[in-house]
Protein backbone atom coordinates (compact mmCIF):
# COMPACT_ATOMS: atom_id res chain seq x y z
CA UNK A 1 0.00 0.00 0.00
CA UNK A 2 0.90 3.23 -1.01
CA UNK A 3 0.09 6.97 1.12
CA UNK A 4 -1.16 9.28 -1.35
CA UNK A 5 -2.70 12.59 0.09
CA UNK A 6 -5.35 14.13 -2.05
CA UNK A 7 -6.10 17.91 -2.13
CA UNK A 8 -9.68 18.70 -2.19
CA UNK A 9 -11.67 22.24 -3.41
CA UNK A 10 -14.54 23.45 -4.25
CA UNK A 11 -16.49 26.76 -4.90
CA UNK A 12 -19.71 26.03 -7.00
CA UNK A 13 -22.61 24.29 -5.69
CA UNK A 14 -22.53 24.19 -2.31
CA UNK A 15 -19.14 23.79 -1.75
CA UNK A 16 -19.26 22.36 1.77
CA UNK A 17 -21.99 19.65 0.94
CA UNK A 18 -19.24 18.76 -2.71
CA UNK A 19 -16.29 18.29 0.18
CA UNK A 20 -18.33 16.25 2.14
CA UNK A 21 -19.68 13.66 -0.91
CA UNK A 22 -15.90 13.88 -2.04
CA UNK A 23 -15.12 12.55 0.80
CA UNK A 24 -17.66 9.61 0.90
CA UNK A 25 -17.02 8.85 -2.34
CA UNK A 26 -13.20 8.46 -2.08
CA UNK A 27 -13.32 6.32 0.97
CA UNK A 28 -15.54 3.69 -1.02
CA UNK A 29 -12.30 3.69 -4.03
CA UNK A 30 -11.77 -0.44 -4.19
CA UNK A 31 -8.54 -1.16 -2.68
CA UNK A 32 -7.88 1.16 -0.86
CA UNK A 33 -8.51 2.93 2.68
CA UNK A 34 -8.66 6.65 3.71
CA UNK A 35 -7.09 7.29 7.04
CA UNK A 36 -6.95 10.83 7.41
CA UNK A 37 -9.44 13.76 6.96
CA UNK A 38 -8.02 17.72 7.61
CA UNK A 39 -10.40 20.45 9.11
CA UNK A 40 -12.41 21.62 6.26
CA UNK A 41 -10.80 25.32 5.29
CA UNK A 42 -12.36 28.29 3.96
CA UNK A 43 -9.91 29.96 1.36
CA UNK A 44 -9.80 32.84 -1.15
CA UNK A 45 -9.34 32.77 -4.96
CA UNK A 46 -6.26 31.72 -6.26
CA UNK A 47 -6.87 32.92 -9.60
CA UNK A 48 -9.34 35.68 -10.72
CA UNK A 49 -10.84 37.29 -7.72
CA UNK A 50 -14.42 37.66 -9.15
CA UNK A 51 -15.76 34.45 -8.31
CA UNK A 52 -16.83 32.30 -4.82
CA UNK A 53 -14.41 31.52 -1.86
CA UNK A 54 -13.88 28.07 -1.56
CA UNK A 55 -13.99 25.46 0.51
CA UNK A 56 -10.88 22.88 1.00
CA UNK A 57 -9.13 20.24 2.81
CA UNK A 58 -7.12 17.39 2.52
CA UNK A 59 -7.31 13.78 3.05
CA UNK A 60 -3.97 10.74 3.54
CA UNK A 61 -5.59 7.83 1.66
CA UNK A 62 -3.52 4.36 1.54
CA UNK A 63 -4.18 2.58 -1.81
CA UNK A 64 -2.82 -0.46 -4.17
CA UNK A 65 -3.90 1.66 -7.40
CA UNK A 66 -1.39 3.23 -9.45
CA UNK A 67 -1.03 6.77 -9.22
CA UNK A 68 -2.71 7.10 -13.11
CA UNK A 69 -5.23 4.43 -11.63
CA UNK A 70 -6.03 6.86 -8.58
CA UNK A 71 -6.20 9.87 -10.87
CA UNK A 72 -8.55 8.34 -13.33
CA UNK A 73 -10.66 7.27 -10.01
CA UNK A 74 -10.23 10.98 -8.97
CA UNK A 75 -11.58 12.32 -11.99
CA UNK A 76 -14.37 10.08 -12.45
CA UNK A 77 -15.93 11.77 -8.68
CA UNK A 78 -15.41 15.00 -10.39
CA UNK A 79 -17.29 13.98 -13.22
CA UNK A 80 -19.93 12.34 -11.35
CA UNK A 81 -20.02 15.95 -9.21
CA UNK A 82 -20.62 17.61 -12.09
CA UNK A 83 -17.51 18.96 -13.16
CA UNK A 84 -16.51 19.92 -16.52
CA UNK A 85 -13.48 20.90 -17.40
CA UNK A 86 -12.10 23.87 -19.14
CA UNK A 87 -9.30 25.61 -20.52
CA UNK A 88 -9.10 28.04 -17.60
CA UNK A 89 -7.21 26.67 -15.20
CA UNK A 90 -8.00 29.37 -12.31
CA UNK A 91 -11.43 29.11 -12.51
CA UNK A 92 -14.33 28.36 -10.45
CA UNK A 93 -14.97 24.74 -10.26
CA UNK A 94 -17.93 21.79 -8.47
CA UNK A 95 -14.72 20.19 -7.30
CA UNK A 96 -11.21 19.58 -7.13
CA UNK A 97 -9.20 16.48 -6.50
CA UNK A 98 -5.39 16.57 -6.66
CA UNK A 99 -3.14 14.24 -5.87
CA UNK A 100 -0.54 16.05 -3.83
CA UNK A 101 1.80 13.14 -3.09
CA UNK A 102 2.14 9.82 -4.09
CA UNK A 103 4.34 8.08 -1.73
CA UNK A 104 7.83 9.74 -2.49
CA UNK A 105 7.25 9.04 -5.67
CA UNK A 106 8.13 11.80 -8.07
CA UNK A 107 5.85 11.96 -11.41
CA UNK A 108 6.60 14.24 -14.49
CA UNK A 109 3.61 12.80 -16.82
CA UNK A 110 1.57 14.72 -19.23
CA UNK A 111 -1.23 14.16 -16.80
CA UNK A 112 0.01 13.89 -13.79
CA UNK A 113 2.76 15.96 -12.11
CA UNK A 114 3.71 14.14 -8.60
CA UNK A 115 4.83 16.24 -6.04
CA UNK A 116 1.67 18.58 -7.26
CA UNK A 117 3.52 21.84 -8.55
CA UNK A 118 1.73 24.64 -6.33
CA UNK A 119 2.03 22.10 -3.26
CA UNK A 120 4.89 24.44 -1.38
CA UNK A 121 2.58 27.39 -2.77
CA UNK A 122 -0.67 27.28 -1.60
CA UNK A 123 -1.67 27.46 1.77
CA UNK A 124 -4.87 26.01 1.38
CA UNK A 125 -2.81 23.18 0.66
CA UNK A 126 -0.21 23.16 2.82
CA UNK A 127 -1.91 24.27 6.32
CA UNK A 128 -4.38 21.31 5.77
CA UNK A 129 -1.54 18.68 4.91
CA UNK A 130 0.70 19.65 7.93
CA UNK A 131 -2.51 19.36 9.99
CA UNK A 132 -2.80 15.49 9.70
CA UNK A 133 0.78 15.12 8.14
CA UNK A 134 2.87 17.24 10.10
CA UNK A 135 6.07 14.94 10.27
CA UNK A 136 5.87 14.27 6.46
CA UNK A 137 8.60 14.93 4.28
CA UNK A 138 8.49 15.65 0.71
CA UNK A 139 10.73 13.83 -2.04
CA UNK A 140 12.92 17.00 -1.82
CA UNK A 141 13.75 16.58 1.52
CA UNK A 142 11.55 19.20 2.85
CA UNK A 143 9.29 19.43 5.74
CA UNK A 144 5.68 20.17 5.25
CA UNK A 145 5.36 21.70 9.02
CA UNK A 146 8.78 24.08 8.08
CA UNK A 147 6.57 24.74 4.94
CA UNK A 148 3.21 25.69 6.90
CA UNK A 149 4.72 27.88 9.01
CA UNK A 150 6.69 30.13 6.83
CA UNK A 151 3.53 30.73 4.30
CA UNK A 152 1.51 33.76 4.63
CA UNK A 153 -2.36 32.22 5.46
CA UNK A 154 -4.16 34.81 2.81
CA UNK A 155 -7.18 34.97 4.97
CA UNK A 156 -7.27 31.04 5.44
CA UNK A 157 -9.31 29.71 8.70
CA UNK A 158 -10.80 26.22 9.41
CA UNK A 159 -14.64 26.39 8.22
CA UNK A 160 -17.50 26.12 10.82
CA UNK A 161 -20.83 26.43 9.74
Amino acid sequence: MITAYIGLGSNLSDPVMQIHHAIAAVKKIDNSKVTSVSSIYFSRPMGPQDQPDYINAVLAIETNLSAIELLNTLQAIETEAGRVRKDNRWGARILDLDILLYGNEIIKSQRLTVPHYGLKLREFVLLPLAEIAADLILPDGDNILELSQGIDKNGLKVYSS
